[in-house]
């Protein structure tokens, strides 16, 4: 390999994105380097551009969404060689909290966020701890397993882990953008039903019901409430998820549920969560539940529903910007020129 490689670089304090010749990243004990294919443009790397996001790094390499090939392992590393295909986990545990001290290293208390606390994958490598990959199986296409670092496996855990979905269950999204849009998908194949699917904007809606929703209606309709009522027979809803993050929608995800019903909020924002008055949410028992990551099983699990046809994501790819183009795929997310799902980067 040559000593240095192309990588999108973020500086914190004037928050400004240059792409720069730096060295390619020598493995240590435990870690690989991976010649990276794909890497996702994500709402939280939009967060970090745009301050309300905190970096731990003067100098940080974003992107945490990727595949790749290992082209070098380091000292240690047993079960992986050279030549693999992967996707690196986002995230690296601690070691020394509580939770890491008992094993439950995905509930680490100090999580290393990829692209906050260390360098991401906006560049044409990677290192990444072998701990934590994931092996992407023959004839799965390298840019769907891509989305599973985070745009795919995020969702599928609040759907799977923190909601609990069911076959049977009633399912509102709120928001079906990149992840909302999942978030129906996955439900989908969860077996709820109905599902119902809820934005502002038309274009997305009309999305969310090729993915899998049995109706769509518009957030700011004054008609709303009578149309969910219609929609689940009178029973309301079981699940309902914020795939957003504000005060509106997170209000009208818990004044719909049905009694024991779920609300799961998926969207960050540093606004307040309005959960409406206590006489509502105590008598019909409702639930608030806050969802952030996955474990790294889910990936594995998202990678053999690809292999086997059970998940088809090649809808969910929007646009694939060359490396030297980032900024190009970051002011279209932005823009939210297309409704895209995912924006990738292909070093």
């Amino acid at each position: 390999m040559a000593a240095t490689m192309l990588a999108e670089r973020f500086y914190t304090a004037t928050r400004q994105i240059r792409l720069e010749e730096v060295p390619i990243p020598q493995p240590g004990p435990g870690q690989v380097v991976i010649k990276v294919a794909f890497c996702g443009i994500c709402q939280s790397d939009l967060s970090l551009i745009s301050g309300h996001f905190p970096s731990s790094l003067d100098v940080v390499t974003q992107g945490h969404e990727a595949s790749g090939t290992i082209v070098e392992v380091g000292p240690g590393v047993i079960g992986w060689a050279e030549g693999d295909r992967v996707i690196p986990s986002a995230g690296r545990p601690c070691g020394m909290c509580r939770a890491c001290r008992r094993g439950a290293f995905t509930d680490c208390y100090d999580l290393q966020l990829m692209a906050f606390a260390y360098d991401g994958a906006w560049a044409e490598y990677h290192v990444a701890q072998a701990l934590g990959l994931t092996r992407i199986p023959d004839g799965v296409d390298m840019a769907q397993a891509a989305l599973l670092a985070d745009a795919v496996s995020t969702p599928f855990a609040a759907v799977v882990r923190t909601a609990q979905v069911h076959v049977g269950n009633a399912v509102g999204v709120w928001g079906v953008g990149g992840v909302g849009t999942h978030l129906v998908q996955l439900a989908h194949l969860a077996g709820a039903v109905p599902i119902i699917a809820v934005d502002i904007n038309d274009a997305a809606l009309e999305r969310a019901k090729s993915r899998g929703a049995d109706f769509t209606f518009r957030s700011d309709d004054p008609d709303l409430g009578h149309k969910i009522v219609e929609a689940t027979g009178g029973r309301m809803i079981d699940v309902a998820f914020d795939a957003v993050g504000i005060p509106q929608t997170i209000r009208q995800c818990i004044e719909y549920l049905d009694t024991n019903g779920k609300a799961v909020s998926v969207g960050l924002s540093e606004q307040e969560i309005n959960a409406g008055p206590f006489l509502d949410f105590n008598l019909k028992r409702k639930q608030l539940r806050g969802h952030l990551g996955y474990k790294s099983q889910d990936i594995a699990v998202l990678a053999e529903m690809l292999s086997y046809g059970r998940l088809d994501l090649s809808g969910s790819i929007s646009q694939i910007v060359p490396l030297s183009k980032v900024t190009d795929g970051i002011e279209a997310l932005v823009s939210k020129r297309g409704n895209p799902i995912r924006i990738l980067v292909q070093p």
